[in-house]
């Protein structure tokens, strides 16, 4: 805080600011009482002395101001030159008004206690020493003067205890003050690393977290609840612009014992399970509440439900390949002996239709199991799309164009064969839903918020609502010949893979939109 390399704070300098200012407007108070002259000396000498000195005071406080302004010179220099400054000014004044006997020596105690208080209780003790060694000098030139006697010094004496016991009291209260600004700032640093945690939680947490008001208005949120909700959120909002979860927390606050209903988010074609916790005695006060994802957690409950499935599944499929194989055999030992026979060679058509599809099924379930030998490589999308999507035309027969967006420098790390059947199976059943006609079919790639993003859109009929929240689990279809695996394996690839396959609403006759996003790590480092 001196001028030893130690800075004062802002705070040092507003304080000797106000401290200027108070002197400042004590010395014009002092030279507008000039008027009044029975209070000066008798003679004029003494009065244009008095002039003088109020005159003086007040340029010297306006050059004060100047220097605190600058920051120059340094804080302690300009501190002990106004303390000197305003001790030589009281004992000038005590000696123009009779000496210790006006009584205006007291006036030093308050300018010492000031003067300790802002240099946080640095030189408070040479200042006492200027201000003891000017009151025994006045009353010295008094006793020359023959205006005092010998006898004289004890009220001096006094007043010079007084100084040092003032500055004696401001550096303990000093210290005292230091003491609490440093527990202030210790505490404000924990405060402060406290908030980043719980900033931290509150944005790491699966669940979306939401603080309402007693007014119903939106003061804080986390990024899950904005993902979950798929609606632009503003602290300071009314929830009234969620109409459903307005209408949850209403009926709460009326019977926060009742249990709350789930709800079905009519934009984002999701259900969330709310909770309301108050932040308070009151439940008509300020309410947390806390926004479950469903569909979240019935995909992690079918995951236990499918990893203790999974080597079932995997053994059975290895044992029923086996006999597979010997009827499909069987069936084309059939159909050759059936010549014309039109009834031998439907039942082996049937034979054989469903061998394919148990075979088909098959291979899906074994190839479930295999989603976790992953081979990562740095796959540049432009290329490796042109070649794909031309071999999925010829083998697919696909006359029309399929359009493909893609920037120059889009590169991901995936798995190509693994990107190879995800790809295959979104772009097949785009086809088959799809109006078969020009530009039907489309394949894009952007970059949203660090991710690569790779959509396929067709412009076929969106999904059934009742349908979406099944849409990747296995062994559901919409087909009757379909074996229901193609998404849900698509998906725990992109999972594999560190990318994530979701669905996408779209407005109305819009189409239908598929997206594969991928790893934020997952390529190169994005501008």
């Amino acid at each position: 805080m001196s001028g030893r390399g130690v800075f004062p704070s802002e705070a040092h300098w507003r304080s000797l600011a106000l401290f200027n200012g108070f002197r400042l407007l004590a010395a014009l108070a002092l030279f507008a009482s000039i008027s009044w002259r029975a209070w000066l000396a008798r003679s004029g000498e003494g009065y244009d002395a008095f002039v003088g000195l109020a005159l003086t005071d007040v340029v010297l406080s306006v050059l004060f101001g100047i220097g605190i302004y600058r920051r120059r010179p340094a804080f302690q220099i300009q501190l002990s030159v106004q303390a000197v400054t305003d001790i030589v000014f009281l004992v000038a004044l005590m000696h123009l008004l009779g000496g210790i006997k006006s009584g205006l020596g007291i006036l030093l105690l308050p300018y010492l206690a000031a003067a300790g208080l802002i240099s946080r209780g640095r030189m408070t003790l040479f200042h006492a020493a200027i201000a003891s060694l000017a009151l025994l000098g006045e009353q010295l030139l008094q006793l020359w003067l023959g205006l005092a006697g010998t006898d004289d010094f004890f009220v001096p004496a006094l007043l010079c205890v007084a100084c040092f016991a003032v500055a004696w009291l401001a550096h303990r209260l000093a210290g005292f003050a230091r003491e609490s600004e440093a527990l202030a700032l210790q505490r404000g640093v924990d405060l402060e690393n406290l908030g980043q945690l719980n900033a931290r939680i509150l944005q790491d947490v699966s669940d979306g977290v939401m603080v309402v008001d007693a007014h119903d208005q939106l003061r804080q949120f986390n990024a899950q609840a904005q993902r979950l909700i798929d609606v632009p959120l503003v602290a300071g909002q009314a929830i009234g612009a969620l109409p459903v979860l307005a209408q949850a927390l209403k009926v709460w606050r009326r019977d926060p014992v009742a249990p709350t209903a789930l709800l079905q988010l009519e934009g984002a074609y999701k259900t969330l399970r709310p909770r309301f916790v108050p932040l308070g005695p009151d439940p008509q006060g300020s309410v947390l509440v806390y926004l479950e994802d469903m569909d979240r957690l019935r995909r992690e409950a079918q995951q236990l439900k499918l990893a203790a499935l999974g080597r079932l599944t995997a053994n059975l499929a290895h044992e029923i390949r086996n006999p597979l194989g010997a009827i499909s055999h069987a069936g084309q030992l059939l159909k050759e002996e059936a010549g014309d026979n039109l009834l031998m060679q439907k039942l082996t058509r049937i034979i054989g239709d469903n061998t394919r599809r148990l075979e088909r099924m098959v291979k899906d379930v074994l190839e479930l199991n295999r989603r976790d030998r992953v081979d990562m490589r740095p796959v540049v999308l432009g290329p490796w799309l042109s070649a794909f999507v031309e071999a999925f035309r010829q083998t697919e027969q696909i006359a029309v164009a399929i359009i493909i967006v893609c920037p120059d420098d889009a590169t991901i790390r995936f798995d190509p064969g693994h990107l190879h059947q995800v790809l295959w199976n979104l772009l097949r059943n785009g086809w088959r839903y799809c109006s078969k006609r020009q530009d039907s079919l489309v394949v894009s790639v952007v970059l949203d918020d660090g991710h690569w993003q790779l959509n396929v859109d067709n412009d076929g009929p969106p999904v059934a609502r009742d349908a979406l929240t099944q849409l990747f689990e296995p062994f559901f279809t919409t087909e009757s010949k379909g074996t229901g695996l193609g998404l849900y394996i698509a998906r725990e690839i992109c999972a594999a893979n560190a990318a994530r396959l979701e669905y996408v609403p779209q407005p109305p006759d819009a189409g239908v939109r598929f997206r594969i996003v991928f790893g934020m790590n997952n390529g190169q480092e994005t501008p």
